[in-house]
């Protein structure tokens, strides 16, 4: 074959590859009901949808909701594969422990640490065995009061341990949610409210919470968008 004839053949190949749209970076969100109303329109993977489009980063990015109201770790672990695997990601950000914690009180269908770190470090596995990058959150609250007098305190700042752990062993950025809550909460909670500063009903978001959350999960994910 001829330069020439070569050229002719390779120009179409250099003009399509000019033409097509860079592949976006997808992003899933997988966790519980938090999660799951985050893809309403206040809800916070929806606003930080619009905080990337400010920055003028959303053509480099999409972001997919994977929430189901009441999971718990080891629910995520079982539907992962059509959930999220099946979604072929490129980041998943994990975003589960509220239900493990308020369960176990008010249910008693909650998880014990131990098991929930095995969940979540299977998890873990089996997003890294896919070449999948893995931010993970910490639980932010059950109840917004400042005083560590909500009855969840305890066992949410245990979990939050456990994922900190696992998130320096491992290399994790971290998305300290429970950390960043209760700092907001001692700035604006002068009342000692239970709730109604950045939730509903002590656990779900407010708009303003889902403001929130989305903002510290733009803090941990602007590393990784171009």
């Amino acid at each position: 074959m001829s330069h020439a004839t070569k050229l002719l053949f390779l120009l179409p190949l250099i003009f399509l590859s000019f033409a097509l749209p860079p592949k976006k970076m997808k992003v899933v969100f997988f966790g519980d009901s938090i999660t799951q109303a985050g893809v309403q329109p206040t809800g916070y993977i929806t606003k930080l949808d619009s905080m990337l489009r400010q920055l003028k980063l959303s053509d480099s990015v999409e972001l997919v909701g994977a929430g189901i109201g009441g999971n718990k770790v080891y629910d995520l672990y079982l539907r992962m594969e059509t959930d999220v695997l099946e979604k072929q990601p490129d980041l998943v950000v994990i975003y589960v422990g509220i239900n493990d914690v308020w369960h176990k009180a008010g249910a008693g269908t909650g998880n014990d640490a131990d098991k929930y770190e095995k969940f979540y470090r299977a998890i873990i596995k089996k997003l890294q065995d896919k070449k999948i990058k893995v931010i993970v959150c910490t639980p932010s609250v059950i109840g917004e009061k400042t005083d560590h007098s909500n009855q969840q305190d305890g066992d949410l700042n245990y979990y939050s341990n456990v994922i900190r752990k696992i998130a320096k062993e491992l290399l994790l950025p971290v998305c300290d949610l429970r950390n960043s809550f209760a700092a907001y909460l001692q700035a604006n909670n002068p009342a000692n409210a239970e709730k109604g500063i950045l939730t509903t009903d002590r656990v779900h978001l407010n708009e303003k919470g889902n403001e929130f959350v989305a903002g510290e999960m733009l803090k941990v994910l602007r590393p990784f968008l171009k």
